[in-house]
């Protein structure tokens, strides 16, 4: 077969594959296999040289005339490919209006920084400042400040987080450490109380850490609200006054409250706070054990040995403290009965709030 006849067969081979050609990348690989570095057509333009002169000039017009055909046929054929497939993506993509939109959800507040708000709305409404502090404290405003000293038996009611470095591993072990993580943000008190002079109407919420383990009604982390009064003829009737007020503005005004008798060290007499039960109404049922009342918050007046820790003339002055942990607040509000559904980030349940 003489090189004309190869070169009339390589077109016609060359034509039919790019006619067939399904995609954009298949026709690119019909081009690299003609015209590419290595490609046959690119092959006999090389071999130019080994033909004998007499047929040169007609070999070469052939394959000039071969690769201008093949070059135009490529050009149309990947413009009717590039077409098709711009044609197909849009198809796919297309968006069919006559659907129904999908509206944007919409973020909130986590509902314990909701609680929060609220409460802490309730005390400005009469008063009160909103004071901050530290998530790590020392033993001294954590405890001893607090008429807590380190032989008090009640130290042992609470288990602290100590916070130490590699060096202070062995004195912390013999319970010689002296810094912690705050179990309570009654330590803020201390520390406003040193540093400001009657009258004072404070409220002290914040993140507190106790080892416990997690269950429907503890969490080692949580959020805690403390208040503390201090001013000239403070009673237990202000004390009172004050939070069945700010109950009913949580709870619903047809909540009722009752103050039991109860002990904390840093307050003296001490009560915990109950209402009535929101589900049954005080009638009694499972959520309440029957009692028609359940537990909200401590309170008391404030031990004269605090008030002179932070200097304070105790026989001038009186006042009042009370804690609250919001996460509890949150679950009688809205009657959840595991505190670990507040965290667990489940938003099928804090999108209801």
């Amino acid at each position: 077969m003489s090189i004309q006849d190869e070169l009339v067969e390589l077109r016609s081979a060359t034509l039919q594959a790019i006619s067939q050609a399904a995609d954009s990348e298949g026709l690119e690989q019909v081009r690299i296999g003609v015209l590419g570095k290595n490609g046959q057509l690119t092959g006999y333009l090389r071999s130019m040289g080994s033909i004998p002169k007499e047929d040169r000039a007609e070999v070469g017009k052939t394959l000039n005339v071969i690769k201008q055909e093949v070059e135009s046929a490529l050009e149309s054929r990947k413009a009717t490919l590039a077409a098709s497939e711009l044609e197909a993506k849009m198809q796919a993509g297309a968006v069919d209006i006559t659907l129904p939109g999908r509206a944007q959800q919409m973020g909130t507040r986590h509902l314990i920084s909701g609680i929060i708000d609220e409460i802490s709305e309730i005390f400005h409404g009469i008063g009160y400042t909103v004071e901050s502090g530290t998530e790590v404290e020392t033993d001294y405003y954590n405890f001893e400040a607090l008429n807590t000293p380190a032989d008090h038996p009640a130290r042992g009611m609470q288990d602290t987080f100590y916070v130490i470095d590699r060096s202070g591993a062995e004195s912390a072990v013999r319970g010689e450490s002296d810094v912690l993580l705050r179990t309570q943000t009654s330590g803020v008190q201390a520390h406003v109380m040193e540093n400001r002079k009657p009258p004072i109407y404070m409220i002290a919420p914040g993140k507190v850490y106790r080892r416990d383990v997690a269950d429907p009604s503890h969490l080692p982390q949580f959020n805690q609200i403390e208040g503390l009064v201090v001013d000239e003829g403070i009673t237990f009737a202000d004390l009172k006054g004050t939070l069945d007020y700010v109950c009913k503005q949580i709870f619903g005004q047809d909540r009722e409250t009752r103050f039991r008798p109860h002990y904390f060290p840093f307050t003296e007499p001490s009560a915990e706070v109950d209402v009535s039960c929101g589900i049954c109404h005080g009638e009694g049922c499972r959520f309440c054990k029957g009692t028609g009342w359940v537990e909200v918050l401590g309170c008391g007046m404030v031990d004269p040995n605090v008030l002179a820790y932070a200097g304070i003339d105790a026989e001038r002055y009186s006042g009042f403290a009370f804690g609250m942990g919001v996460e509890r607040i949150a679950c009688l509000k809205y009657n959840v009965p595991d505190l670990r559904m507040l965290l667990s980030g489940d938003m099928r349940f804090l999108r209801q709030f």
